[in-house]
């Protein structure tokens, strides 16, 4: 035993929060260095996998780990969105924005920066989850999937058919992103250390260059600096749900919901905790999915966006958090990476024109593929610390 795991065992609260410190702090670092030499489309992408990172995880608790074949983060990535953007939005906006009616003056009246407008979106997302919790689970198997659809296009219709709300058809736009006192005093930090006698000649000008190129000549880290802290905050939280008590109990459910009612499990309370954790980070992820487009509309919320994320939670692996993150990165990531197939092709000098659909044609053979050799998905149920356990202890899990 290394001096590292007695200090973890003998501490394993404080090993625990040091481990969580270092991570953000690694995190933040990253964040402001992919900001300063990533350029703006593959910085896009990178915030893209970020948000599909918090969604995937979250659906996974629901789909994967408790076993419930749920088929609702559409609606509620669309609640967490037009909260979010609602918030974002000054009077004046709104006021000059809704062409199909007059605003609402409850939506007038709702005003915030991103973080506090992001964590009303989760927790009413949160709140709707409890509530429809009720109803859905009365059934299971494919008349919960059949359900929990149908809670997805009630959400796209009432955002089209009710314009004093949403602003109809024609959906928001032109949504700030840049309001956020977090970030705001970051900013204030680095002027402060730029300027700072105390700080040595080479620190000041790494600083001025990371400076110049988060937070002028209109560039903005908001967004991305809260789609990595937030993605890995929610990959911590499902983390610690999925090893605890109630992730036990998840569990039991997904294997034999019959059996753990007979062992004494509240498998409604245990369903309805993983549905309304599951919808408080979708919701947060929505919202900062309506942060990075700047414009909205219910078309952006289908079905497709369902099955977009059970495609990355199966190919990952129903019930691995850490396949969940996988799938998003080689989702997200790798049809953009594909996106070269769509333009014309040309080998060894000839000109093969241009084949519409053909990067998602093959996008569909590599899954087709990969899904025939790893049929469980690319971890399976398993995760990354099955392999490396003691290293992944600082994090709050133990082998």
């Amino acid at each position: 035993m290394n001096k590292w795991q007695k200090f973890y065992d003998s501490n394993p609260v404080s090993a625990t929060l040091g481990g969580h410190f270092l991570l953000y702090v690694s995190v933040i670092v990253v964040l402001f260095l992919a900001q300063c030499f990533l350029n703006d489309y593959v910085l896009r992408i990178f915030n893209n996998i970020l948000i599909f990172i918090i969604l995937a995880v979250s659906y996974n608790l629901i789909n994967g780990v408790t076993g419930q074949l749920s088929l609702e983060p559409n609606g509620f990535v669309a609640i967490g969105a037009y909260i979010t953007a609602l918030m974002l939005l000054d009077e004046d906006s709104k006021l000059g924005m809704f062409d199909l009616a007059d605003p609402h003056p409850f939506v007038l009246s709702m005003n915030s920066e991103l973080l506090p407008a992001l964590l009303c979106s989760g927790l009413v997302a949160a709140f709707i989850a409890v509530l429809l919790a009720f109803p859905v689970f009365r059934v299971r198997g494919d008349y919960l999937a059949i359900v929990t659809l149908g809670f997805g296009f009630i959400i796209k219709i009432l955002a089209i058919n009710n314009p004093e709300w949403t602003n109809g058809a024609i959906g928001l736009n032109e949504i700030p992103n840049n309001a956020d006192s977090v970030v705001g005093g970051l900013r204030s930090l680095m002027q402060g250390w730029i300027a700072s006698p105390n700080i040595p000649e080479f620190l000041k000008e790494s600083l001025a260059f990371v400076y110049k190129h988060s937070f002028e000549n209109g560039a903005d880290i908001t967004v991305l600096f809260w789609s990595g802290i937030l993605a890995v905050a929610a990959v911590i939280l499902i983390l610690q749900v999925v090893s605890s008590k109630y992730g036990r109990a998840m569990k039991a459910v997904r294997d034999d919901e019959d059996a753990a009612i007979a062992m004494g499990v509240n498998t409604f309370k245990i369903k309805t905790f993983a549905f309304s954790t599951s919808a408080f980070l979708e919701g947060v992820g929505g919202g900062l999915m309506a942060a990075l487009l700047t414009t909205i509309d219910p078309k952006i919320f289908g079905f497709e966006l369902t099955f977009q994320l059970l495609i990355i939670i199966v190919l990952g692996g129903l019930g691995s958090t850490s396949g969940a993150i996988l799938g998003a990165i080689l989702v997200i990531g790798g049809g953009e990476w594909l996106r070269f197939l769509d333009q014309p092709l040309v080998f060894f000098g000839t000109d093969f024109g241009t084949y519409p659909g053909l990067r998602m044609v093959f996008f569909s053979l590599i899954l087709l593929v990969i899904m025939l050799f790893a049929r469980e998905g690319i971890m399976g149920k398993k995760e990354i610390w099955d392999l490396k356990p003691r290293f992944f202890g600082i994090f709050g899990r133990r082998a």
